[in-house]
């Protein structure tokens, strides 16, 4: 009796996801592959700007030294958001946190592709970034948790190829729209790509992991926020100050 609980312990335990020799769920490849395309997006948005700024700054009439805070506020964004993602992870279901930062982000983009000043772009670009923090920890983390440890490094090689590419075609696709459409395309070319993993991710992605009733360290949160957003704001000034000189 005993061999035969042992015996039955034994295969239950040398499945696919333990030994990882058969294929993920067809639901956790839906996952990985919403939030594999998002974080695409979200990284293609991040590197278009860089080519798009001095054109932004002559149809809107700002300097450069205003200019560069579409950037500036974008990474200071990231800086504060990024800390509060593990808590949010722990807190908040996939779904639901996908969700948010994919409509964070879709709204982010809509509002930049219609401002009109300069103002409601850089909020539009606040609002971008704070979706934009979210969905790498996010899919990192998915991957962790429901890979099996023998998987992961061919998944992450995987990812990390895909995602590469984004900052590579980033610049490119920015100087093809500013020469045949104009700046405003830059966030009309996203934005219907966002809409898509929205929806589908709002339709497929399902929550893998638990969520519990973690607190937040109400003091070390400031002070990461504080500490990395004066540090990124301070290489952003020597990079300026570098420039003017």
């Amino acid at each position: 009796m005993t061999s035969t609980t042992q015996h039955d312990v034994d295969v239950e335990t040398s499945g696919p996801e333990t030994t990882g020799s058969g294929p993920l769920p067809r639901e956790h490849v839906l996952v990985i592959a919403t939030l594999l395309v998002a974080s695409f997006v979200v990284i293609l948005n991040e590197t278009v700007m860089s080519v798009a700024i001095p054109v932004l700054q002559e149809d809107l009439g700002v300097p450069p030294s205003t200019g560069q805070w579409l950037t500036t506020a974008f990474m200071l964004t990231m800086a504060v958001v990024i800390p509060l993602t593990g808590f949010l992870i722990q807190r908040v279901a996939t779904r639901t946190l996908f969700v948010a930062a994919m409509s964070l982000f879709t709204a982010g983009t809509v509002l930049a592709f219609f401002s009109t000043t300069f103002a409601v772009l850089l909020v539009a670009r606040v609002v971008q970034a704070s979706g934009t923090a979210v969905m790498l920890p996010l899919l990192m983390t998915t991957v962790m948790t429901i890979v099996p440890a023998a998987r992961r490094g061919a998944m992450m090689g995987n990812i990390t190829v895909v995602i590469a590419v984004a900052p590579a075609l980033g610049p490119t696709m920015s100087g093809f729209v500013l020469d045949h459409l104009g700046w405003r395309w830059i966030f009309g070319v996203v934005a219907p790509i966002a809409l898509a993993a929205l929806v589908i991710g709002a339709r497929y992605v399902v929550s893998v992991s638990a969520t519990g009733n973690q607190r937040i360290d109400v003091v070390s949160v400031p002070l990461s926020a504080l500490g990395l957003g004066g540090l990124v704001y301070g290489l952003v000034g020597i990079g300026e100050h570098a420039q003017g000189s």
